[in-house]
């Protein structure tokens, strides 16, 4: 399998509003988790932080200039791995023990981790073959209603469990912004976890088609709008009867 440089390892876009993706893009698009770094004037925000393969820290040096909040919108292994590297971590109390103490069960890692995931490998051939998630400690846990203030914007803390007992979504009113994490995004959904829970994910997606959301950013695949939000709800709902 072809070898990446780890300096090519990620690559970031700038998008509007002070809104970056940074991906993994020699990770298949199905194991490739979306992370948003979100620009306050105060403090800035990492939504997930990916596989830990290759450092963020390291090759994206930039990310903790400014305080950073780095939060986890549900703990499985491609959301977490990097949660490590950064001081302040947030996550909600449902998945506290899993970012605590993360193991191959516990954050899917040991299901999928091996050369399905990749269209190349690191410069570290041991670094899948020996690959674990270290423990990242929460810091401050986050619960529904808390909200995230990064100075000139906030943030909402929603509670979308389904996908997995702890996961968040992010919603900005005052832009009609949604981070939603693996509740919902554009590609084949896990509704079949080990604790996943479709009555929670009916729940779940029901409040969001409430919500007037204009652009959707997920945990994978691509952006999306709040019309093609409630499409997708809509036949979710006619499938999960």
């Amino acid at each position: 399998m072809k070898i990446v440089s780890r300096d090519r390892w990620f690559e970031v876009r700038s998008l509007s509003d002070g809104i970056r993706l940074i991906h993994e893009p020699y990770i298949r698009p199905f194991y490739r988790c979306n992370l948003w770094h979100i620009q306050g004037r105060d403090r800035d925000l990492l939504l997930d932080s990916g596989s830990g393969l290759v450092s963020l820290r390291e090759q994206l040096p930039w990310l903790t200039e400014r305080p950073l909040l780095a939060v986890a919108s549900h703990c499985h292994f491609d959301h977490i791995a990097g949660h490590h590297e950064f001081p302040e971590r947030l996550v909600h109390p449902a998945e506290a023990q899993i970012l605590a103490a993360p193991d191959g069960a516990n954050t899917l890692s040991a299901a999928y981790v091996g050369d399905a995931m990749f269209e190349a490998h690191p410069d570290c051939p041991l670094c899948y073959a020996e690959y674990r998630v270290k423990a990242a400690p929460a810091t401050r846990l986050i619960e529904e209603g808390d909200v995230l203030d990064l100075g000139n914007r906030s943030l909402q803390v929603l509670h979308t469990p389904g996908h997995s007992p702890g996961g968040i979504s992010l919603w900005e009113a005052a832009s009609g912004t949604l981070f939603s994490g693996d509740i919902i995004y554009d590609g084949p959904l896990v509704e079949d976890a080990y604790h996943s829970n479709l009555e929670d994910y009916a729940t779940s997606l029901e409040r969001l088609y409430q919500l007037p959301v204009r652009t959707v950013h997920g945990g994978h695949f691509g952006s999306f709008s709040g019309a093609q939000l409630r499409a997708m709800i809509e036949d979710w709902i006619r499938r999960h009867p």
